[in-house]
């Protein structure tokens, strides 16, 4: 399946107005640039999420001349109880784009504050959180005529970015009415490449030149997310799918074990049954 030509989220993102949206990680690289691609088109209100202060009131001056509200949440997505209190910070009455954008990756061996393996504490379970607590409002959301929410996950390779693949899977499967789907942006150049150490540096580089794909500035890497998030037409996207770069469909990819509803339904009661400790 061919991706889409010529994506431009200048002219290809429709009019928001109206929206509330929720970015994770906002502050910079890929969130940052969906925020920014966002705010031209007239949202109601953005959220978005981060640890560096700095960062976002760079941000929100660089949202000010679209006269778009925004609200900088801080918290730190290895630390539950900080990610449940920001997520109570949100008080809109409605929501139509979730954006778990946030991410780390190859990262040494480490905990979480809360003692999980920290890939998958930040990348799946303070997801996991930030959705289970947006998602009374997604639904309610959701409830209206001619209601077009959706939760937008990005992934990768990797054990904590197939939890993200299964999880969305498994949040289209329950939730029907919202449009949940998991995406990959590419090879981006921001910070989790370009602050690796210089072995795993070069086997990214080479491995990306072998395979073909271009390394894309941040600018380009966020196309794929605020495709799915807020250009691709409802009827366009199908629900717990995983898409590639830009606007490919590629669940025949996936192996079985990320296709697995045992794997699935296993993970949704882990992840309940973590999240209610806090």
């Amino acid at each position: 399946m061919p991706g889409i030509k010529n994506f431009n989220p200048e002219k290809d993102i429709p009019s928001l107005a109206g929206k509330v949206i929720f970015v994770t990680g906002g502050t910079n690289g890929l969130g940052r640039e969906s925020v920014l691609a966002f705010a031209k088109h007239g949202p109601a209100h953005i959220y978005f999420t981060g640890r560096d202060a700095a960062a976002a009131a760079s941000l929100a001056e660089a949202i000010k001349p679209f006269n778009v509200p925004s609200t900088f949440l801080e918290l730190d997505m290895m630390s539950l109880s900080t990610v449940k209190a920001a997520v109570a910070r949100f008080s809109h009455d409605r929501l139509d784009i979730l954006m778990c954008n946030a991410g780390i990756m190859a990262k040494p061996p480490s905990l979480t504050k809360d003692g999980y393996e920290l890939q998958f504490g930040v990348n799946h379970l303070a997801h996991g959180m930030v959705i289970q607590k947006l998602l009374p409002v997604l639904q309610k959301t959701a409830a209206e005529p001619n209601s077009d929410v959706r939760i937008v996950c990005l992934t990768s390779t990797g054990q904590s970015k197939l939890a993200n693949v299964v999880y969305a899977r498994e949040l289209a499967s329950r939730y029907p009415n919202i449009t949940s789907v998991s995406i990959h942006p590419g090879v981006v150049e921001t910070g989790l490449v370009t602050n690796l150490g210089f072995l795993k540096k070069k086997f990214v580089y080479v491995t990306t030149t072998l395979t073909g794909d271009p390394i894309v500035s941040p600018e380009e890497g966020c196309w794929n997310q605020v495709w799915a998030a807020a250009a691709a037409k409802k009827s366009e996207l199908v629900n717990g799918a995983i898409y590639y770069p830009i606007g490919v469909m590629s669940n025949s990819e996936l192996d079985t074990v990320a296709q697995d509803p045992a794997l699935a339904t296993k993970l949704w009661d882990y992840t309940d049954k973590e999240l209610a400790k806090f």
